[in-house]
């Protein structure tokens, strides 16, 4: 029998939970193993579709084909005799059909490139977490405290070094969920602003080199078998400043 929060689970997935309703849904993920494996299953589908399926995208000139059809449609919709209003129904209704599908084909294959989506979802878990108060779970800047507690609760253990003399405090570590599996998380201050270093096991996938949206600030690489994911709003130079620090650790 499927789980009760499974539409919950789906819900997320698909981005639609506000803060409040995420964090719950987060905090069910870390006891349900039911609904881990559904959110696998949905990340796996959507990882396939996006590397598998094709990708068109629509000339301006089909556009604007379209377009004047349906200004055409709209212009010329008068009051016609019910036999006539019959044969236009159904002949209307193949065209809104046929529309529809071609609309969702073309929904399905105008996909964000993967790494704009993990983008988002590393920016909504930095948000996130400034926002319900789950920003730290181990509160140390000791490494030899910080990176045995991912151990216990994470499939990664990065190096968690404090370059407080730097002006980049560790002041601890959470777990989070990002790109819809569990991620260890290293929080730094850097005066009044907060940054969030995301770490996961590296995959296949193409991380952005740096992206700003709504006035944050992200940047990822790769080091070793690990990828990171550094979130934060203070300025791309300051934010750099730690990238460099990590890479070089």
């Amino acid at each position: 029998m499927a789980c009760n929060e499974a539409l919950k689970v789906q819900a997320y997935f698909d981005g639609e939970l506000d803060a409040a309703a995420a964090l719950d849904v987060e905090r069910h993920l870390g006891n349900c193993a039911e609904c881990r494996t559904l959110l696998a299953d949905l990340e796996t589908t959507r990882i396939r579709i996006r590397a598998e399926a094709p990708y068109f995208r629509a000339s301006g000139t089909l556009r604007a084909s379209l377009a004047q059809s349906l200004d055409r449609e709209d212009q010329g919709a008068v009051v016609m005799p019910m036999r006539a209003r019959r044969k236009s129904f159904f002949a209307g209704a193949a065209s809104g059909a046929a529309i529809t599908c071609l609309a969702a084909g073309l929904a399905v294959f105008a996909i964000l490139p993967r790494s704009d989506v993990l983008v988002d979802d590393v920016m909504d878990a930095h948000v996130r977490s400034l926002m319900s108060g789950h920003l730290i779970d181990v509160e140390s800047s000791d490494h030899h405290t910080v990176k045995p507690w991912f151990a216990g609760h994470v499939d990664v253990s990065p190096a968690a070094d404090d370059y407080a003399q730097q002006g980049y405090a560790l002041t601890g570590g959470r777990v989070d969920f990002v790109d819809n599996h569990r991620t260890a998380v290293l929080v730094y201050r850097h005066g009044a602003h907060v940054i969030n270093v995301f770490v996961w096991a590296a995959g296949m996938e193409a991380l952005p080199s740096n992206a700003t949206r709504k006035g944050y600030h992200v940047d990822c690489w790769h080091k070793a078998d690990l990828a990171y994911c550094a979130v934060s709003d203070t300025s791309p130079e300051e934010l750099g400043a730690l990238v460099d620090l990590l890479k070089r650790g």
